[in-house]
């Protein structure tokens, strides 16, 4: 529920004095008038049964003690005699202009909040003691008005006391939500880690299945980069290589997700509990990607390495007849903070197939902002037929900036490989596929395995 906009601002509030005064004062009259008005709905006594629908409550004053907390105004206000499965609907349906200026406009009616219930409202914010009071009261524990449960609600929000105090009175664990999801579907967020012990310590499913994509726990936690809950479903028996709609194993899940320089860790611890554990590096989701892919794709070089590390295939074609390093050097330019560079190395020194000559040119061209990117994948090459669209596919700005660079690059223009690379090269021919293995057996200077391994100079030769 924090993703959604308060509808009340504690800041409009009197000071708190004044409201509990305005509670206790307003209590009697709205507790008589909501049951005079449920035995009038229903024909009936004002006692309310178990499997009568709740009742709506648009009150303001009922609405404010839930939304900030105040447990002694809610200990007033559900006191004896006042219903607990109150739905509440918060004061929405204003009537407002849509249009952007250049077409004509409409009067639109909007909402601003679904129905929920006391018990989402204090189990989502984490007041502990309003939703004890309320469950003490008797309040339906998995009434789900708006899709969710109070425990879908808890867990999403990461609040373990609630999570834990809502399977105490008899939560389930297991209970589906609109989209398909049990609560540990939900437990999305490095925070919602101890959410994801009680539910399992409460008999949560370790291998369900959501309804609408087929996703285990254990894929959740991989496509959002979380070590201790992967952690937590590997000791519970997780399992690895299930696939869901997508054809996706929680490894692939954990490679496909987009990952910026700050999670790049968290994505590659993920993945090194998930390989130790004996997940399938070879897996392919229904486009025929396999994890090592989705890492060229994603930039995560410590992932690749692993990978490659653990016998990945470094030339499998996906439907669209990418390879691994086709997709690396298409994100080039977006991820250079990444280290892109890395990633090339790895592959090629792992055999993977190499760029059509002809097509370095472009390749100059969209990858120009990582040099060392160039610098090691043009290495490659025992010889460069370098032109005129060489130099016109670096920017000036880009050249200025890696000016020293660039002009050794262009130099060999009129100057051919140094004697040194081409017996690099020739080696790296001999040993192709087999370099990564070979070479560290060898006993060679660290220097000379690290030029043999294409390690980066800044400076071609």
């Amino acid at each position: 529920m924090s993703r959604r906009t308060p509808m009340y601002n504690p800041s409009s509030l009197r000071s708190l004095e004044q409201e509990r005064l305005q509670m206790r004062l307003a209590a009697p009259v709205l507790s008589g008038y909501l049951l005079r008005k449920e035995a009038r709905d229903r024909g009936t006594s004002s006692r309310q049964t178990v499997g009568n629908p709740p009742m709506v409550c648009r009150d303001l004053v009922v609405q404010n003690a839930l939304y900030t907390g105040n447990v002694e105004a809610v200990k007033e206000l559900f006191s004896k005699g006042f219903p607990s499965d109150l739905l509440i609907q918060p004061q929405g349906g204003d009537m407002r202009w849509v249009g952007n200026g250049k077409v004509r406009g409409l009067w639109s009616l909007t909402y601003e909040q679904e129905l929920t219930t006391p018990l989402h409202i204090t189990a989502g914010r984490g007041f502990t003691e309003c939703l004890r009071h309320l469950l003490l009261r008797g309040a339906r524990v998995d009434l789900a008005p708006g899709g969710n449960t109070a425990l879908h609600e808890a867990c999403e929000e990461c609040q373990p006391e609630c999570a834990k105090l809502l399977l105490q009175y008899g939560a389930n664990a297991n209970a589906t939500n609109e989209d398909g999801q049990m609560p540990l579907h939900v437990c999305t967020e490095l925070d919602s880690l101890e959410c994801a012990k009680h539910l399992l310590a409460f008999g949560a499913l370790i291998n369900s299945q959501s309804l609408d994509e087929n996703d285990t726990p254990l894929h959740v936690a991989a496509r959002h980069g979380l070590p201790g809950h992967v952690e937590l479903y590997l000791q519970h028996g997780a399992a690895l290589n299930l696939q869901n709609d997508e054809g996706n194993t929680p490894l692939n899940a954990a490679c496909s997700q987009p990952q910026d320089c700050t999670s790049l860790q968290r994505y590659s611890r993920v993945c090194h509990m998930l390989v130790a554990a004996g997940a399938d590096v070879q897996a392919s989701d229904a486009d025929k990607q396999t994890p090592l892919h989705m890492a060229c794709k994603n930039a995560n070089p410590d992932v690749v390495d692993l990978l490659l590390k653990h016998k990945a295939l470094v030339n499998e074609m996906d439907y669209g007849g990418d390879a691994p390093m086709h997709n690396i050097l298409k994100v080039v330019a977006y991820k250079t903070d990444h280290e892109p560079e890395r990633i090339v190395q790895a592959l090629l020194n792992y055999g993977s197939i190499r760029v059509w000559p002809g097509a370095l040119p472009k390749v100059l061209k969209y990858c120009c902002t990582s040099p060392r990117t160039i610098e090691v994948l043009f290495n490659a090459y025992d010889r460069l037929k370098i032109t005129d669209a060489w130099v016109e596919a670096v920017p000036p700005e880009v050249f200025q900036k890696h000016r020293e660079f660039y002009e050794s690059l262009f130099a060999l223009a009129q100057t051919p490989r140094s004697l040194q690379h081409l017996a690099r090269h020739r080696l790296r021919a001999f040993l192709e596929g087999r370099l990564h293995w070979v070479i560290p057996k060898l006993g060679l200077p660290t220097f000379l395995k690290n030029y043999i391994m294409l390690a980066f100079k800044d400076h071609m030769h």
